[in-house]
């Protein structure tokens, strides 16, 4: 069984075919996904699928840096972030996760101060409720790295989705405590940078995930992504790394099921 570690088959791009993508990932031996939440926008869409598909799909619980941006009421979001984490709304047993939170300086930065302060205490928000941290990081890996440096003796555990440094970047954030690294599509595009990368982890370390509906692996680069194309990003770190599919399958699903309590 493969498990994507981070898919947003709750978003509008699945509304007309979500369940026909999910048999999918039952027919590629794709059986379980990991949701992790963006902001109140979405959460409701979210809960409905949890509640629908329970034993095939796990919801997280988290605010995203991007929605922080021009937000004058991050706060409030992230009050309501922490009480769905103490009290789950009906029909959710429980969260798996906090995520996906971070730092994502792509598009302004405007909001560093507040997209730290919003990162930092989601941190907590995990540490309280003994939950592994679902990491976005994108233009700031440095800030990421000064980050979790800062909470290196606390105990944090978690994954830094769609991973995109170097091996240096991969190893200061391994120092900092329990970590994985997320790996999906991009691993396989050509002249991929991040495929180097992955050669030089550890196969313990690694996560398989798609981010669907974003950042489609090869063959179907430019298409929609879907949680069933996980397959392909696991067949290209069996190629990387010189081992069998099945080796890759069995490590990063045993990884996932450790670092989430699966």
């Amino acid at each position: 069984m493969l498990i994507d570690t981070h898919s947003h088959i709750y978003e509008p791009e699945f509304d007309l075919d979500r369940a026909e993508a999910l048999q999918r990932c039952v027919e590629h031996d794709v059986g379980l996904l990991m949701l992790p939440a963006i902001d109140g926008e979405s959460y409701d869409r979210m809960f409905d699928l949890a509640r629908q598909y329970p034993q095939m799909v796990r919801p997280m619980m988290g605010l995203h840096p991007t929605s922080v941006n021009e937000n004058p009421n991050w706060q409030r979001d992230l009050a309501q972030v922490e009480e769905f984490l103490k009290n789950p709304p009906q029909g959710i047993e429980r969260f798996w996760g906090v995520g996906e939170i971070g730092l994502d300086f792509y598009w302004s930065n405007d909001y560093r101060e507040e997209q730290i302060a919003a990162f930092e205490a989601q941190i907590e928000m995990a540490l309280r409720y003994d939950l592994p941290i679902v990491v976005h990081t994108r233009n700031a890996w440095t800030e990421m790295c000064e980050v979790m440096e800062r909470f290196a003796d606390r105990g944090v555990r978690g994954v830094f989705h769609a991973f995109s440094d170097d091996v240096e970047c991969y190893h200061r954030l391994k120092r900092c405590g329990d970590f994985l690294f997320g790996v999906g599509g991009v691993v396989t595009f050509k002249k991929s940078k991040l495929a180097e990368v992955v050669k030089q982890m550890e196969l313990t370390d690694i996560l398989l995930e798609t981010d669907c509906p974003y950042l489609t692996p090869v063959p179907h680069r430019g298409e929609r992504n879907e949680s069933s194309y996980v397959r392909f990003v696991c067949a290209k770190i069996a190629e990387l790394k010189g081992v069998d599919y099945q080796v890759v399958a069995e490590q990063t699903t045993a990884n996932a099921k450790r670092i989430f309590k699966l």
